[in-house]
């Protein structure tokens, strides 16, 4: 099986120093860090990163407020789509999508996969439609679900993966809930060769230091960004510590998240 480490949106927020943990006023460079993966059944897109329609309109359906706090750097060679194409497929050869959660950096480029099935826990599908707190009405966006996906949602009926629950969606790919960040929240498993597992943790954590050091450590800026958009602190720090555990004891998995640069420019030279 191959495994492709794609950037899918860069965000260039200031200052460095809050956000990168180095330098200090000038722009950060955060990353919307995809998979896509070549099974017999087609290809299967893990994030979706920014749309190209959105990328191209410098904002769309994303919104003010998210071009001005994120400051993407708008260019439509790093969309999902283009990808796509320039490793030589075609855009319905994205046969599934598998978010690891609905807010619209992760999901934006859902559109152009239109045939395309997206898995998704049930929970996370509810709190997307039901949009029940003020926070989940400002980080789910209709717009991103206007063209009707193809929806296949599962519930929580789960199997057992290095001691997480465990959904199988595709061939060789897992939702493993990990909530906190979002009500249904997961990251997605990928068996590779030789026993081996990538684990794409979307926003379960975001800087390195959170998982790969020996103590904690993240940048000031980004532990009040994700304080402030925490659905349950206490299950998201807990995932943090359960991942720290697994990076540690499993060499044979290799742990991610989706936006720290230092994470991609690793995975996708390897």
């Amino acid at each position: 099986m191959k495994v492709h480490h794609l950037n899918c949106g860069t965000m260039c927020p200031r200052p460095r120093r809050l956000v990168n943990g180095t330098g200090f006023l000038g722009r950060a460079r955060m990353v919307c860090h995809c998979l896509v993966v070549e099974t017999k059944d087609g290809l299967v897109l893990i994030d979706t990163g920014l749309a190209l329609r959105d990328v191209e309109a410098k904002g769309g359906r994303l919104g003010r407020g998210f071009a001005l706090a994120a400051r993407p750097s708008w260019n439509p060679d790093d969309t999902a789509i283009r990808h796509v194409m320039r490793l030589g497929f075609r855009p319905e050869d994205v046969r599934h999508v598998v978010p690891t959660h609905l807010d619209i950096d992760h999901v934006s480029g859902l559109v152009d996969f239109p045939t395309a099935k997206v898995h998704v826990l049930d929970r996370e599908h509810d709190a997307a439609m039901k949009r029940a707190s003020f926070l989940e009405k400002h980080r789910y966006i209709p717009e991103m679900f206007a063209h009707s996906p193809r929806w296949e949602i599962h519930s929580q009926k789960s199997e057992k993966w290095l001691g997480f629950d465990a959904i199988p969606v595709a061939e060789d790919v897992l939702l493993v809930p990990m909530f906190g960040h979002t009500r249904g929240h997961c990251a997605v498993a990928v068996r590779g060769d030789e026993g081996r597992w990538l684990l794409h943790c979307g926003d379960a954590y975001f800087f390195h230091g959170e998982v790969h050091a020996p103590k904690r450590r993240c940048p000031l800026g980004l532990r009040l960004f994700q304080w402030l958009i925490e659905i349950d602190r206490a299950a998201r720090l807990g995932n943090q510590d359960r991942l720290r555990t697994l990076a540690r004891e499993h060499p044979e998995v290799t742990v991610f998240s989706a936006h720290c640069p230092v994470e991609l420019d690793r995975l996708a030279k390897s």
